[in-house]
């Protein structure tokens, strides 16, 4: 499971020119499973960036998540991720996880989030979307959590 998290003072996705979810400060993830991937690395995922230090202290240094801070969580689904971009000028989205899975993984992690986050909004898997983000810093992290043999 990958995500790629940013650190925003908002954020908002829309559908069909509809909001479909927005949040104040907090985290904008873009979330993407791998072929390979179950609930175990969902879980795991979810767990990394629940606890990943991205917001600063009083001191200046990013020691505090996103409960610390009372952040919101805006969750998007973008198998664009896994993309093999190894050879030509055409990425293969061969290493994403089948659309089935994908649907299942992303809603799973969306599920467990809204379970453990007070603030938590979504995009709609397999929709084209909108998403407007300020991203404060800019601060970007790349998560990964690979399934184990």
């Amino acid at each position: 499971m990958i995500a790629l998290i940013q650190r925003v003072s908002q954020a908002s996705v829309r559908v069909d020119g509809a909001e479909v979810g927005t949040i104040g400060a907090g985290v904008l993830a873009l979330v993407c499973a791998e072929r390979g991937d179950t609930e175990r690395e969902a879980d795991a995922l979810l767990a990394k960036l629940l606890a990943f230090r991205l917001f600063a202290d009083a001191a200046g240094k990013m020691n505090l998540k996103l409960a610390d801070v009372g952040g919101s969580l805006l969750l998007v689904p973008q198998f664009t991720l896994a993309a093999d971009t190894g050879s030509g000028t055409r990425p293969s989205f061969t290493p994403a996880a089948p659309p089935a899975t994908g649907e299942r993984l992303f809603n799973h992690v969306l599920d467990r989030a809204r379970a453990l986050c007070p603030r938590v909004a979504a995009g709609r898997f397999g929709a084209a979307m909108q998403v407007e983000l300020i991203n404060e810093g800019p601060v970007t992290f790349w998560l990964q959590v690979k399934p184990k043999p």
